[in-house]
């Protein structure tokens, strides 16, 4: 589906500053549709060739669409990209050169379903650079209730800035997509500051911020002032509810009441036709999605400390496992409690890793880095060793990156073990190649190569055996070990990267 941009690039001659406009009316639309109860169009006038003029055969172009969350929409079938004539709908080009809005007289029959239309200009340093056409069905027609009043008014200050070229302002935007919408709650002040309507969902907020009376007829700044806890947040909270009063911009804010209720903030200018009309303020309650999010947190914090103490615990066994080999006469016995000491810190390190981690995911290239030297450590001045790593492993989640690392330290310390025998040196490497379904892992060494007959599903060396079984029953992958020529072996690993079941 083409975006706005793309649309605007094909069919307009509009300079990058008026499409960043366009976006920025597209960004707060919702706003716009949720009060109006109504669908809004964007219609552009197409561009034929350096024609720019409008006339008879001039065609317009729906660029985006948005329905409201507050009532049923007028347009359940795609819009966007389809074209209409001036003969289809006059009223864009009454809108266009006369720079005002206009609505149909008689309703507009769509599908069989009467609607009322009613055409926005868009404009911008002067210049009608679009319009928007507000549309809502007369199926059940009916006395409106009081909020819908405060809203369709509201709606109609709200549109006739956008006429004046005054809204949406571009500073507005930081946060909008998380900002209170018209059902969270919605308040309605004039231009002394005084509210005169409120919401359900509004007052409900301002009651679980500790006030108790009705809303209508008070100054909400002093009000609202007086129920937050932080006087930091109170005074930038009263700041923003002043600027939109005065006609200034204003983003959205947090702060949490003396009873512990977190609310949201938006305070947004009315000023229809540059005369100073209140402002609206819409605010929700968050003070359960704060508690959940304090309680994620806390879980997160106990998570990495447990990685913690786990790394610290193996770290521990190592250290002893490490001590006992080195009271152990047996030479076969000091190898095996080394071996031990090796899988047991690299099980460590990648607990250290999730401790530091916020989402229980592991960045392998930087954990490797560590791992393979401490690999590398058996090798002696005699037969001296080079272990590279190629390629990126990228970041896995916890339930790959244990066993991975595993089966890579394993498969590593059998390379360096028994394919440079009698001091022989050499290169190892480990290779990685990753896709968004897969990760291939290949160590490849230089060595002596595979001794006659070897097959992976028979060995019976333990390195093997825990390298097969992490394989198979952890990391759901494949195995393969070859030949290399001239000469050395290549072992294979294909891990999954999807969703395991």
């Amino acid at each position: 589906m083409s975006t706005l941009a793309d649309l605007l690039a094909e069919h307009t001659g509009l300079s990058g500053e008026a499409a960043d406009h366009l976006q920025t009316v597209v960004a707060e639309w919702q706003l716009l549709a949720d009060l109006s109860f109504s669908d809004f169009l964007m219609w552009v006038p197409v561009q034929r060739g350096d024609h720019a003029r409008i006339d008879s055969d001039t065609e317009f172009v729906c660029v985006a669409q948005a329905r409201p969350t507050t009532g049923p929409t007028a347009h359940p079938e795609d819009v966007v990209d389809s074209r209409v004539t001036i003969e289809d709908y006059p009223l864009l080009v009454r809108a266009i050169r006369e720079v005002r809005i206009f609505r149909e007289q008689d309703p507009h029959w769509h599908h069989d379903v009467p609607m009322r239309r009613e055409a926005v200009p868009v404009t911008y340093r002067g210049q009608v650079i679009a319009v928007l056409s507000r549309e809502s069905t007369l199926v059940t027609p009916r006395v409106p209730s009081s909020l819908e009043i405060a809203y369709i008014s509201s709606a109609a200050d709200l549109c006739q800035m956008i006429a004046d070229g005054s809204f949406p302002n571009p500073e507005s935007l930081t946060g909008v997509h998380a900002s209170p919408r018209v059902g969270d709650g919605f308040i309605r002040v004039d231009s002394s500051g005084a509210v005169v309507f409120a919401s359900p969902n509004g007052l409900s907020a301002y009651h679980r911020m500790g006030h108790e009376a009705d809303l209508v007829g008070e100054h909400l700044v002093p009000l609202t002032k007086s129920l937050i806890a932080d006087p930091f947040d109170a005074s930038e909270i009263a700041q923003r509810i002043n600027d939109a009063l005065e006609g200034r911009p204003g983003s959205r804010a947090e702060a949490e009441s003396r009873p512990g209720a977190a609310v949201l903030f938006r305070a947004i200018p009315l000023r229809p036709s540059g005369v100073a009309a209140g402002a609206l303020v819409l605010v929700r309650d968050v003070t359960e999605v704060k508690r959940r999010d304090r309680a994620l947190l806390s879980k997160d914090a106990t998570i990495r400390e447990i990685h913690h103490r786990v790394k610290n615990n193996l770290q521990t066994v190592a250290t002893l496992l490490r001590l006992q080999s080195r009271r152990t006469a047996s030479d076969q016995a000091r190898q095996a409690l080394e071996e031990s000491v090796r899988r047991v810190s690299s099980i460590a390190m990648v607990h250290e890793s999730l401790s530091v981690s916020v989402d229980e995911r592991v960045d392998l290239d930087h954990l490797l880095d560590k791992v393979l030297p401490m690999l590398g450590e058996i090798s002696t001045a005699e037969s001296p060793l080079q272990l590279t790593r190629e390629g990126s492993f990228g970041v896995v989640v916890a339930d790959i990156a244990t066993p991975l690392v595993m089966v890579l330290s394993e498969l590593v310390q059998n390379a360096v073990e028994h394919a440079f025998p009698g001091g022989s040196g050499g290169t190892v490497v480990v290779h990685a190649h990753r896709t968004a379904r897969w990760l291939d892992v290949a160590i490849s060494d230089n060595g002596k190569g595979l001794p006659a007959g070897f097959s992976v599903e028979s060995a019976n060396g333990l390195g093997l055996q825990i390298v097969r079984t992490l394989v198979e029953s952890e990391l759901r992958g494949s195995l393969s070990v070859r030949a290399r020529q001239p000469k050395g072996t290549e072992a294979s690993l294909r891990i999954p990267l999807v969703r395991r079941l």
